[in-house]
């Protein structure tokens, strides 16, 4: 009897398989892939084929993150019951369709009237919902079944899955569009957004029942109820400055997204083309930064224990100095290393990224009456307020500061460096933030 629970307690503490947390990166990327179709390939067929008002699409995504703010309820429903499963597999069916909705009201917007908008308000509805509820779910049980030592890499594989999605099904989407016909696009968006949602299905046949969670969550957690599981995430010390973290340094993370092509545009003169590959360019750092945070993470917490906020720091700080970088390229023009600062940028973006899930991963267990789904839905619904407000307030602080001044140079120059402010701020905020956890696989065998 000694010897099975001993069993019992070491695979415990071991949680997720290598290949199970592969599996649970599939779902994201699944999820990745059917939101690019409405964040990114819908805008641009609203705006450019069918003429539509830029504000438009824009109001549209800025909604779905809105909806995302009920992404705490969705966590804490989760957390009440014995399987977070069903959650995810409703939330993406959710997603799915209302995806599908979504490319149906673009093609209505050919002949725009009330009936098209009104779906396409639906629509984005079901896809900020089914994003909050699948989303969440999914963090949650990657929380709870992934060890201390497997964190890191299980955050930068996840989160280096997600962007794979997105960059897959964008490739597939844009092979098969042209030429561009209604039918067609119809056609290739429902097969994206069907593979994606069976790919996840599949990855999540069985795996929640085969791995036990690696910390058994308390008694008071699954009989609270929704206020008590909010004030007790707000009482937190820890938990609430990390919220606050998530939301300063993904406001500053998401405030370039809008202006740095047109940047390149404006003051390096490069071509929609050359601005294109630009970004590529710092994607690739994105990705390159999530594998340094997530294998170097790990190997640091074997050899010397767990330490995110140093990885956070760094992270926040190499932002902030690549940010401060592309503020005085604005003055110098095309003799600054532009495209090695962006795909810096990107780096530092990628480690302080991926260290942040990964710290989310190791918080989100410590409530006494808030489960993993609650926090990581409080954490997610910060995320996106944070991801909804930042694009489109870079672009606006560009467009005033352009008119007010007269000088593109000047208002690059003010929005970059109010970024890299934002940066060391928020590395100031993890500091005080102790998101290092005690080696659960250390109690289990002490048990």
């Amino acid at each position: 009897m000694a010897t099975v629970l001993a069993e019992r307690d070491m695979t415990q503490a071991n949680g997720l398989s290598w290949f199970g947390i592969i599996r649970l990166g599939t779902v994201q990327a699944a999820i990745g892939a059917i939101v690019m179709l409405a964040t990114s390939l819908l805008n641009r067929v609203m705006v450019v084929e069918y003429s539509i008002a830029a504000a438009i699409p824009a109001a549209l995504v800025a909604w779905h993150y809105a909806v995302q703010l009920s992404r705490p309820l969705w966590g804490h429903k989760s957390d009440q019951t014995a399987r977070r499963t069903p959650w995810i597999v409703g939330g993406m069916g959710i997603l799915a369709l209302g995806a599908v909705l979504a490319v149906d009201a673009t093609i209505m917007m050919a002949n725009p009237g009330v009936g098209a908008f009104l779906l396409a308000i639906v629509s984005f509805t079901m896809i900020g919902l089914g994003v909050g509820v699948s989303g969440t779910a999914l963090l949650a049980l990657l929380a709870s079944r992934v060890s201390v030592e497997r964190k890191p890499a299980a955050a930068a594989i996840s989160w280096t899955m997600m962007v794979a999605g997105i960059v897959i099904a964008a490739g597939v989407s844009g092979a098969y569009l042209d030429p561009f016909t209604a039918p067609r696009l119809a056609i290739v968006s429902s097969f994206v957004a069907l593979i994606a949602f069976c790919l996840a299905m599949l990855a999540l046949k069985g795996l929640e029942d085969k791995n036990p969670v690696v910390a058994r969550p308390q008694a008071d957690q699954q009989s609270a109820s929704f206020p008590d599981v909010l004030k007790d995430i707000w009482q937190d010390k820890e938990a609430r400055r990390f919220t606050y973290f998530v939301f300063i340094s993904m406001l500053a993370y998401s405030m370039q997204d809008l202006i740095m092509e047109p940047f390149a545009g404006f003051l390096f003169e490069m071509t929609p083309g050359q601005s294109t590959q630009l970004s590529s360019l710092q994607h690739s750092g994105i990705l390159l930064g999530m594998l340094l945070s997530g294998v170097g993470g790990s190997l640091y917490t074997k050899r010397f224990g767990q330490n995110l906020k140093l990885w956070i720091v760094l992270g926040c700080l190499g932002s902030a100095v690549m940010l401060a970088g592309l503020s005085i390229a604005a003055t110098t023009g095309a003799t600054w290393p532009l495209k090695a600062n962006v795909f810096g940028l990107g780096v530092a973006n990628g480690v302080f990224a991926v260290a942040a899930v990964s710290a989310m991963l190791g918080l989100a267990s410590k409530g006494v009456a808030s489960g993993e789904g609650a926090r990581m839905g409080v954490w997610g619904a910060s995320q996106a307020i944070a991801f909804g407000t930042g694009g489109l307030t870079g672009a606006i602080i560009v467009d005033q500061l352009r008119a007010f001044t007269g000088e593109d140079v000047t208002a690059f120059q003010i929005v970059f460096g109010v970024e890299a402010i934002m940066f060391i701020l928020a590395a100031l905020v993890a500091t005080g933030t102790k998101i290092a956890r005690p080696n659960q696989s250390r109690e289990a065998m002490e048990i």
